[in-house]
C-alpha cells in the first residue's frame, strides 16, 4: 500500500528532532485565550486534539504587551503565564507532537483598545484598511526593547518545556512592517536598503538563537509577498537566503495558495514553494502552507521542494488529519461545517464564532 509521503517522518537536521510525518498544525487566530493572555480550556483542547500532527503550533502569541493584536490572544510576555504555557507544552509532548510556539509583535496591528497606546512601527505611514490606526515612527528605545523581548518570550517557551518557536515574520505584523518598503521609509540604520529593513528580522533571530539552548528549535514564517506593505518576492528570497546565513532551523513560507505562481512572475510555471527551495538550497527545512486540503495535494507540494506542509483551513475541519489521510482515496469534508460538527473537532465557542465571520466557512 502506497504511503503518501507527507505521512513519512522527517529530522531536523541541526537538532536532530524526529517529527512522525510532515504535517504541520499552522498558527491560526482562536480567539480562545482569557483577557490577560493566559490559556484556556479550550485552547488547550483544539492544539492538543490535533497531536497526530508532526507538529503542533500556537497561535500567534504576543511578546509584548504593546504587540496584542486581537482579543483572546495567547501571551508570552510575562512570567505570570507559565503555567498555563507549561501546560500546553507538557500536553503537547506528552502526545508525541513536536511543540512550537509562534511568537510576535502586531507593530501597527496592535490597536490601541487593546493596548491603550497608539500602535508604533518602523515609520508613519497609511493604510487603506478597516479600523487603520496610522503608528508612531519606532524609537530606537522600541526597537530594541522588542528585539529583547523576542528572545525574553523565547526563553519562557523554552523554560515552559515547548520544543522551539517560531517568529512570525508574515502576514503584515511588525517584522513585515520593518521589511516592506511602504511602511519602512527610515533613514537610519534600520531602513532603507533591503539589508538595513532585513535588520529586524535578523537581529530577534540572533537574539533569540543566543538565549534558547541549543537543542531548542528557531524558525522564521515569512509571506512571500505583501504588495500593500511594499514586500516583493525578490525581497523576500534575499531575506531567506540571509536568515539561512543566520542559522534558521526552519523556514514557513506562506503562500496562501500553494499551486499558484508568484503573483510577480504570473506567467511562470514555478509555483512559489519552488522558488524558495531554489533560493536557499537543499540544507534548510522549508514548510509551505496554503490551500492543500487532501493528502495528494500535500505530497504535490513536497514534490515543489518543501519539506513540510503547513495545515490551516483543513486542520480546522478535521483534527485528526494525518491519521484519516492514511486511508487510501480518503478526501477531507470541506467547508462549510455545521458548528456541531467543530464542536466535535474540539473547537470552543469563541472559536466557532470567529470563524462565521469568513465566508461559508459555519452552517449556522
Amino acid at each position: 500500500m502506497h504511503t503518501p509521503r507527507v505521512l513519512q517522518p522527517f529530522r531536523f537536521p541541526r537538532t536532530g528532532h524526529s517529527i512522525a510525518n510532515r504535517v504541520v498544525l499552522a498558527a491560526m487566530t482562536n480567539k480562545q485565550s482569557h483577557a490577560d493572555g493566559s490559556l484556556s480550556d479550550d485552547e488547550l483542547a483544539w492544539l492538543a486534539a490535533r497531536a497526530s500532527f508532526g507538529i503542533v503550533t500556537t497561535c500567534a502569541a504576543h511578546v509584548a504587551r504593546d504587540g496584542q493584536g486581537w482579543d483572546g490572544e495567547l501571551g508570552v510576555f510575562d512570567d505570570a503565564l507559565l503555567p498555563g504555557l507549561t501546560r500546553l507544552a507538557e500536553a503537547l509532548n506528552a502526545a508525541g507532537t513536536t511543540s512550537l510556539a509562534q511568537i510576535f509583535h502586531g507593530g501597527v496591528r496592535a490597536p490601541s483598545r487593546l493596548t491603550g497606546l497608539q500602535p508604533w512601527s518602523a515609520s508613519a505611514f497609511e493604510l487603506d484598511a478597516p479600523n487603520f490606526e496610522p503608528p508612531r515612527p519606532a524609537t530606537e528605545r522600541d526597537i530594541e526593547g522588542a528585539i529583547a523581548a523576542f528572545a525574553s518570550a523565547a526563553v519562557r517557551c523554552a523554560a515552559a518545556g515547548f520544543d522551539g518557536v517560531e517568529l512570525h515574520g508574515a502576514h503584515g505584523y511588525l517584522i513585515t512592517q520593518f521589511l516592506g518598503t511602504i511602511t519602512n521609509t527610515r533613514e537610519d540604520e534600520w531602513g532603507g536598503s533591503l539589508e538595513r529593513r532585513a535588520r529586524f528580522v535578523r537581529e530577534i533571530l540572533a537574539a533569540v538563537k543566543a538565549a534558547v539552548p541549543d537543542t531548542f528549535l528557531v524558525g522564521v514564517r515569512l509571506s512571500p509577498e505583501v504588495p500593500d506593505m511594499g514586500v516583493t518576492l525578490a525581497d523576500s528570497l534575499q531575506v531567506a537566503r540571509w536568515l539561512v546565513e543566520d542559522g534558521v532551523d526552519f523556514l514557513h513560507v506562506s503562500n496562501w495558495d500553494s499551486f499558484k505562481p508568484p503573483a510577480a512572475h504570473p506567467d511562470s510555471d514555478r509555483p512559489l514553494t519552488t522558488w524558495f527551495r531554489d533560493a536557499v538550497g537543499p540544507e534548510v527545512p522549508v514548510i509551505a502552507t496554503g490551500g492543500v486540503w487532501t493528502p495528494a495535494q500535500a505530497d504535490e507540494v513536497l514534490a515543489h521542494g518543501a519539506d513540510m506542509i503547513g495545515l490551516a483551513r483543513a486542520a480546522i475541519g478535521h483534527a485528526r488529519w494525518p491519521l484519516d489521510a492514511a486511508t487510501p482515496g480518503w478526501e477531507p469534508q470541506r467547508p462549510p461545517y455545521t458548528a456541531d460538527h467543530l464542536r466535535a473537532n474540539a473547537l470552543g465557542e469563541a472559536f466557532i464564532d470567529y470563524m462565521r465571520r469568513w465566508p461559508d466557512f459555519v452552517r449556522s
